[in-house]
């Protein structure tokens, strides 16, 4: 197989989001926009992934810098899509394989959609291949020209097109895959003949047509994964579609989600077979629920939360980089940080493990078939037994464990 490598593009600014941040690193229930398009292109069997940065770079290169698959290579000057490619030629040139080349700004790509334009790429046996997606309102997108055959014979774009491609509805969501040497040669002939003074990427493809190179052209994305964030109201969009997704998946996997409007559930986070998730909860970071369990209405799971198989979490809950084990009960306002809960212990309302002194976090371990009165606060740092008995009410710390704990009856 030839080496296939991808360019996804994340140097620009993007002065209508309004924020110090790349854009790129803006988040999408729970990961930046970026990593969703290096996840996609890593499930389509891309082995190296060139990122063009720019704008904020030192942070982008700092959030992956453990990608062994990912180079940077800077873009000084924002001159275009096609002088973005260029800047990555010496990464390209003696390569024999084909390269995507993608928006690093296009959180809803799908691996499938890679997997289409790839595979058409190879039965047709073209140079290059673009997916392009159908839209009822192309406003503001190339349009996508083809013969009476069917062949594609350009992209114009929106403020070019005359009254009739205005009509066409089959518009360029920015998804090329060319064979490499074909790509260096067009770059060599990109000139910035616009209005703008820039370097377009379409006119690669343009060239690679005139010189009757044969390209193709699938019609394989979602209109909705077309769309790309730009300002906040569209990163808006694409979380509340990324959130859909995301439920969809785990509702095919076997969790019951009671109300998917009013619940939340981070992109990273695992929930076995047969859990129900009630309205209002709110599920973040790398949080890991196992089977039967029922959480919620109104649970917060933070970062690092891993909760074993049939644990009960109820109204206003919060867990936050604790591992709760099997049978786990607690069920009304407590909250549970830096903890070690044990198999069968039941919080009781209103318990809390108090784990910041102001400067530290500490921890606590709560033994199994252990039970913790309502209102106890547990001060770390702290271990309590198994089969522990902490009445209602106790203030506990470590030195008073002996006196105040008692041991259940066996």
């Amino acid at each position: 197989m030839s080496e296939r490598v991808a360019i996804v593009m994340a140097a620009g600014q993007s002065t209508r989001m309004n924020t110090k941040l790349p854009k790129v690193l803006h988040e999408v229930c729970g990961r930046p926009m970026l990593e969703y398009v290096l996840d996609a292109c890593r499930t389509a069997g891309v082995q190296k992934v060139i990122v063009v940065v720019g704008y904020g770079k030192d942070q982008i290169m700092a959030r992956y810098a453990d990608d062994s698959d990912v180079v940077f290579v800077e873009q000084k000057e924002q001159l275009g899509t096609g002088h973005a490619v260029m800047c990555c030629r010496e990464h390209l040139e003696g390569l024999k394989g084909q390269v995507l080349i993608l928006c690093g700004d296009a959180p809803l790509i799908r691996s499938e959609t890679l997997k289409t334009l790839i595979n058409k790429h190879e039965q047709e046996k073209s140079r290059a291949t673009l997916a392009t997606t159908v839209m009822d309102d192309p406003s503001g997108y190339g349009r996508i020209e083809r013969d009476s055959y069917g062949n594609i014979q350009g992209i114009v774009e929106h403020n070019d097109c005359s009254e009739k491609q205005l009509a066409i509805q089959e518009i360029n969501p920015g998804y090329f895959y060319f064979d490499v040497p074909i790509l260096l040669e067009a770059l060599k002939k990109i000139t910035p003949n616009n209005v703008k003074n820039e370097y377009y990427l379409t006119d690669a493809l343009h060239i690679t047509i005139a010189e009757g190179h044969k390209v193709t052209a699938v019609t394989a994305v979602a209109p909705e994964d077309a769309m790309g964030v730009n300002n906040r109201f569209q990163l808006s969009q694409a979380s509340k579609i990324m959130q859909q997704r995301i439920q969809e998946r785990l509702m095919e996997n076997g969790v019951t989600i009671v109300d998917p409007p009013n619940t939340w559930i981070d992109a990273r986070a695992e929930i076995g077979q047969d859990t129900v998730i009630e309205p209002f909860t709110y599920i973040h970071g790398q949080v890991k629920v196992g089977r039967d369990c029922r959480i919620g209405p109104f649970a917060y799971l933070r970062e690092d939360a891993t909760l074993g198989s049939d644990v009960v979490l109820g109204v206003f809950t919060e867990i936050k980089s604790s591992t709760l084990g099997d049978g786990v009960r607690a069920r009304h306002h407590s909250y549970i940080g830096n903890a070690d809960v044990r198999e069968n212990v039941n919080i009781g309302a209103g318990t809390i493990t108090a784990n910041f002194d102001g400067k530290n976090i500490h921890h606590t371990t709560i033994g199994k078939d252990s039970f913790v009165g309502s209102g106890a606060v547990l001060i770390a740092p702290l271990e309590i037994s198994d089969n522990s008995h902490i009445k209602p009410g106790t203030v506990l710390l470590q030195e008073d464990i002996d006196s105040v704990v008692g041991k259940e009856a066996k």
